[in-house]
């Protein structure tokens, strides 16, 4: 059976949206890991001064990798709704600590894309990112909840009755 051909130009805005959002979030969290270190990124969740050790350590140690598992999900397409929901849920996290940072003055370099330059981030500037992944992620689900097709070709499973 060949696969079906969408004319439906949303269909194309929200793969171009999913495979740019999840393929910038996997490499995020591969930044962190593999290029900068998790060492690197620990003294970053610290300069945040919302957890003490060793949570900072465990944070760290978690977020770039929920970060490549949402980001690759997201990508392949598999998953999607949960994906989104954990971008959505690290976006709000990342949002609140910078808030926060904010609201205290803090100059820090956030450590966001795995290369801490010791330069301090523009709040603002910030904000306005977050703002954009939620568009993504809004525009991503409610696009994608028009068409019925699944990851790899084929419709959804309906179960009888």
């Amino acid at each position: 059976m060949a696969p079906r051909k969408s004319s439906d130009p949303a269909a194309y805005v929200a793969l171009a949206l999913r495979l740019a959002l999840g393929g910038y979030f996997a490499w995020s969290g591969y930044q962190k890991i593999f290029i900068a270190g998790l060492d690197n990124f620990t003294r970053a969740v610290g300069n945040y001064k919302m957890v003490q050790a060793p949570w900072d350590a465990m944070l760290a140690y978690t977020i770039p990798w929920m970060e490549i598992v949402c980001g690759v999900l997201l990508v392949i397409g598999l998953w999607k709704r949960g994906a989104l929901w954990g971008l959505a849920g690290l976006v709000g996290v990342f949002a609140f600590g910078v808030g926060q940072a904010w609201a205290r003055n803090l100059n820090i370099d956030c450590g966001c894309d795995g290369n801490p330059d010791g330069s301090p981030m523009n709040y603002s500037l910030k904000f306005l990112e977050f703002g954009l992944y939620w568009l993504a992620i809004f525009f991503i689900w409610f696009l994608g909840r028009k068409g019925s097709s699944h990851v790899f070709g084929g419709t959804r499973l309906k179960l009888p009755g």
